[in-house]
C-alpha cells in the first residue's frame, strides 16, 4: 500500500514538472513568449515550476535554434530520476541501460500525451468561441500542427475537422510508439 501511495504521489509530480518542462518547450519551439509583459497567462506558472532545473542545465547546454534542450533534458531528467527512485523502492535489481531506455519512451510517450491534452483542449475553445488570452496562446502552440492538415483535409460543412485528424495521428503515434517500446526494451529485458 505505501508502495502505491508512493508511485502515485511521484507519478503526480513527474506529470506536473516534466510536463511544464515540455510545454516550455513547446512555447520555444512556438516562439510564444513567456515573459510577464507578453500577456501569456500561463507564462509566470511556467517559469515558477522550471527554472529551478532548466536554468542551471541551460548554463551547460545551450538551445539548438528554436530546440530548447535544456527543456527537453530537464524532462528527461525528471522522470528518469522517478524511474529510479520507484526502482530503488521496489528493492529489485533493475537494469540502468533498462531504466534509461524506459525513461526515453516515457519522455516521447508523454509529449505525445500533452500535445493530446493541448489539442483536445484548443478544441474545446474553439467549439465554445472563447476568446481569452489563454485560447490565444492554444492557438499559436496548435495552429502550426493543424496547418498542414488543413491544406488536405477540407471543411465540412463548415466545420474544421483538422483538430479530429491531429488527435488520431497522435493516437496512432502513441500506438506505434507502445508497439516499438516493448520490441526495443524485450531485447533488454
Amino acid at each position: 500500500m505505501i508502495y502505491q501511495i508512493v508511485g502515485f504521489i511521484l507519478q503526480i509530480a513527474e506529470g506536473l514538472l516534466a510536463g511544464t518542462c515540455l510545454l516550455r518547450l513547446l512555447f520555444h519551439f512556438q516562439r510564444v513568449s513567456l515573459s510577464p509583459n507578453s500577456g501569456n497567462p500561463l507564462g509566470a506558472f511556467v517559469f515558477a515550476t522550471t527554472n529551478w532545473i532548466v536554468l542551471p542545465i541551460r548554463r551547460l547546454i545551450p538551445a539548438l535554434g528554436r530546440l530548447d534542450t535544456a527543456s527537453m533534458l530537464s524532462a528527461y531528467l525528471i522522470i528518469l530520476i522517478k524511474a529510479l527512485l520507484i526502482g530503488f523502492i521496489s528493492f529489485g535489481s533493475q537494469s540502468y541501460s533498462l531504466i534509461l531506455g524506459v525513461s526515453f519512451f516515457s519522455l516521447l510517450n508523454m509529449s505525445l500525451s500533452c500535445l493530446n491534452g493541448l489539442v483536445l483542449a484548443y478544441a474545446v475553445m474553439t467549439w465554445v468561441s472563447a476568446n481569452t488570452a489563454i485560447s490565444d496562446i492554444f492557438s499559436r502552440l496548435v495552429n502550426p500542427m493543424l496547418k498542414p492538415i488543413q491544406k488536405v483535409l477540407p471543411l465540412f460543412g463548415g466545420i474544421d475537422l483538422s483538430p479530429l485528424a491531429l488527435l488520431a495521428l497522435i493516437q496512432i503515434g502513441l500506438i506505434v510508439l507502445q508497439n516499438l517500446q516493448s520490441e526495443i526494451l524485450g531485447l533488454f529485458a
